[in-house]
């Protein structure tokens, strides 16, 4: 396995690469700017430039990675087009390219309640509904999938115990962004997570559960 992960230098991001480095998972990082990357990310991590805008750009990125694991977003601005080029745009580039190169599982992150239209988020330029298309065009691509829909991302991780669910059935809550990455990690190895929606947070009330569970339950 060798895995492609897009939105590198972001929060979840780069947690992600942590994550499949400590797993010893070769790991490709697409990156805007290889310095400011190489002080975020891991050493042993292989960064390549390029821009999930610009397809020809990653068709020689993903090179020869197996798995890609998408977790660009825009950032919040004031350019209108930021979510429909970055959540949507960019990840239908990804998902082409993938399809071309035979890549043989796409983990994107998106969001909880993408499928509600008149939600708060979506005061920022439409993002969920954008995300949302993002995830339909992946469905439709005829590639494995995992689609993991996290809540409210906080940047410190705690002991709370992960819940997941299925589709449009869980609406408010918070997880730790490095949880994020172990669930986005772990559905690479675990057959019951292929081609689904999962979404997460964290609980303290919750009980803990094997990965294997989580993925086995929705």
């Amino acid at each position: 396995m060798k895995a492609f992960v897009a939105g590198a230098t972001g929060e979840t991001g780069r947690r992600i690469v942590q994550e499949l480095i400590a797993r010893n998972i070769p790991v490709r990082a697409l990156v805007r700017d290889e310095q400011t990357a190489r002080a975020i990310l891991p050493p042993d991590t292989e960064l390549v430039v390029g821009d999930v805008l610009n397809p020809a750009s990653l068709t020689a990125a993903l090179g020869d990675s197996t798995v890609v694991l998408c977790a660009t977003g825009a950032k919040p601005s004031f350019d209108p087009t930021g979510p429909y080029k970055v959540d949507f745009e960019g990840t239908k580039n990804l998902v082409d390219v993938a399809k071309a190169k035979g890549i043989e599982n796409f983990v994107l992150v998106t969001s909880l309640c993408v499928s509600q239209f008149f939600h708060p988020l979506n005061l920022f330029w439409l993002i969920l509904v954008w995300k949302k298309q993002a995830e339909e065009y992946l469905q439709k691509s005829g590639l494995t999938y995992t689609i993991v829909r996290p809540g409210g991302l906080k940047n410190e991780d705690n002991s709370d115990a992960i819940v997941m669910q299925s589709a449009d059935t869980l609406f408010d809550g918070s997880i730790p962004r490095q949880k994020v990455a172990q669930v986005c990690v772990e559905s690479l190895f675990e057959s019951d997570a292929r081609n689904k929606i999962v979404e997460i947070v964290a609980k303290p009330e919750a009980s803990s559960k094997t990965f294997t569970e989580l993925f086995q339950q929705c």
